[in-house]
């Protein structure tokens, strides 16, 4: 008897273990769907599906929702049996992964809690070595249960979970992460950050892998190479540090705007008072309600003296200005995943005082 106390109380320990990180894990990343699809992508490239690129999307409010969801049913013993299997099934397969991440095809970031929490993949491996017995654990102590035995209250909170999950990745989706965990966060100034010491990071250089959209060749580029800016003809895929430097050094350092003239990233991070930074990832592609949204704001903006210019990864050539219907502004080229890393979202805005990073808005939430 006293054994069985014992291991129940174990089950139970191993069972809150697995549920609040199966909870943390999802959040952080349903939260940052953007995010989630690039490291979904990443994996897809990595083992030749890139083919599944385009749902990559959907995967990332699907499987972190379900991560999420079973984390909240693990946490209130809800159709306990059934969800402890598909734990135990889903930590074998992701402490395979890492494996395979670790030593057969390496990454730098397993993206297993998004931004929030950056681990390598031995430090990923050895959690999931580290839970997998726990998740065994859970579902022994459960398996003389029915599967299929659904009383009228779980299937109420069944419901709820997968309906909270899967609305908590929508509503980040077509807004803004509700918690910013990337360097680009408001209250930020960039310039400030770009010059910050990064303390023992010896020497390090950002290198940028670019793959080209018709021989399907992957390339690498430095910060200081333009080549790369043709989003017709490169489309990004990673973007690597060498050396020891911490992980929010180089998103900050690769903040860069260049025009016909060259680089121009000083002359717009100290544009003094409001700034507004308007990010298109494509003038053709721009939906008409965002466009006329963009459109309002720039006539605000003169109304109040404040300045616009405009954010995108498309190729300028010679002309630097675009009309919006109610006044030219000024476009400056960024790199693609630079725009994504400091705004979730395919098109939108980011406001600067003072070279500060005060609002970010989705292009949904423009409101002039």
């Amino acid at each position: 008897m006293r054994t069985s106390r014992t291991f129940k109380l174990l089950a139970n320990v191993c069972r809150l273990i697995l549920a609040c990180t199966f909870i943390l894990s999802g959040f952080t990343k349903v939260i940052d769907p953007w995010g989630t699809a690039l490291k979904v992508n990443e994996y897809l490239s990595i083992y030749g599906m890139e083919a599944l690129e385009p749902a990559s999307m959907t995967f990332s409010i699907w499987l972190c929702g379900a991560e999420l969801m079973m984390g909240c049913m693990l946490l209130f013993k809800v159709r306990i049996r059934l969800i402890s299997i598909f734990a135990l099934a889903s930590m074998l397969f992701f402490t395979l992964l890492t494996l395979l991440s670790a030593t057969v095809i390496p990454v730098e970031d397993c993206g297993c809690f998004g931004e929030a929490l950056k681990l390598s993949p031995w430090e990923t491996f050895v959690k999931n070595v580290v839970l997998l017995p726990m998740a065994f654990v859970v579902w022994w102590r459960y398996r003389p249960d029915r599967i299929f035995a659904f009383k009228p209250v779980e299937i109420v909170l069944t419901c709820t979970f997968f309906c909270l999950s899967m609305y908590l990745g929508y509503y980040c989706y077509v807004h803004l992460p509700l918690i910013d965990f990337l360097p680009y966060k408001v209250g930020v100034n960039i310039a400030g950050a770009m010059r910050a010491p990064v303390p023992d990071a010896g020497e390090t250089e950002t290198v940028l892998v670019y793959r080209n959209r018709l021989t399907g060749e992957e390339r690498e580029f430095s910060l200081d190479e333009t080549e790369w800016q043709d989003a017709e003809t490169w489309e990004w895929v990673d973007t690597r540090t060498t050396g020891e430097a911490p992980a929010v050094a180089p998103l900050i350092g690769e903040f860069a705007l260049r025009d016909a003239g060259g680089d121009a990233t000083e002359e717009v991070l100290s544009t003094p008072g409001r700034l507004y930074m308007l990010c298109v990832t494509s003038f053709d592609a721009l939906p008409r309600g965002c466009a006329r949204r963009m459109a309002r704001l720039v006539e605000r903006a003169a109304a109040e003296g404040a300045h616009v210019v405009c954010l995108t990864p498309q190729p300028l050539y010679d002309e630097p200005w675009h009309d919006f219907g109610t006044g030219r502004v000024r476009c400056y080229n960024i790199d693609a995943s630079t725009m994504k890393t400091m705004l979730r979202a395919r098109n939108g805005l980011v406001v600067l005082d003072d070279g500060t990073i005060s609002d970010k808005r989705n292009c949904r939430d423009i409101r002039p």
